[in-house]
């Protein structure tokens, strides 16, 4: 159990039968009445976000989420195959699963698979991940002064905004969370 005068972002509590990590939090003490936690929670499964808001001191239980470093393997079909470097074992995921991720993934790549018991419920990919551009219309001269902005597909098919100096063939650091060009690799 935690109580919610204990929250810090990234806890994870089981919650109207879900899992939800806690986005944002802030305790308020107003002048009149009891103080309460204002909370931003996010789904572990399905990504849903909800704002919620308890009594100061409200116990939850916490949700114990195992993170266990696993290898991307490759795609069949509709899965994913991951190896887990300690025992070998190779398990398989659902795109369902995975979520948003799916675009990121390239093979080799190592990743963190959440469980929650036996259940798997999705994997942290890296903050940042370098990958090649494929396909993006090419940068003319003079365009580069208003630092304007142009689409490119990416090896794993994910499509970025990138500047225009960008070119195909050229390898680019993208962050996964907000999938966002950040520089040349």
């Amino acid at each position: 159990m935690i109580s919610t005068n204990d929250f810090k972002t990234g806890i994870t509590v089981e919650l109207d039968n879900g899992l939800w990590s806690v986005v944002e939090f802030l305790h308020v003490k107003p002048g009149k009445g009891s103080a309460f936690v204002r909370t931003k929670l996010k789904n572990v499964e399905t990504g849903n976000v909800m704002e919620k808001t308890f009594r100061a001191g409200e116990k939850l239980p916490r949700a114990i989420l195992d993170k266990r470093d696993m290898q991307y393997l490759y795609r069949s079909e509709d899965e994913f195959i991951f190896m887990d470097n300690e025992s070998f074992d190779q398990i398989h995921i659902t795109k369902e699963q995975i979520g948003d991720g799916v675009k990121y993934l390239k093979e080799s790549m190592m990743v963190n698979v959440l469980r929650h018991g036996t259940r798997i419920i999705g994997i942290d990919l890296p903050n940042f991940v370098e990958l090649e551009v494929v396909d993006t219309p090419p940068g003319e001269k003079g365009n580069t002064a208003t630092g304007g902005t142009k689409p490119a597909v990416l090896e794993t098919g994910a499509t970025v905004n990138v500047p225009f100096f960008v070119n195909n063939g050229e390898r680019i650091r993208v962050d996964t969370r907000t999938n966002s060009y950040l520089d040349r690799a």
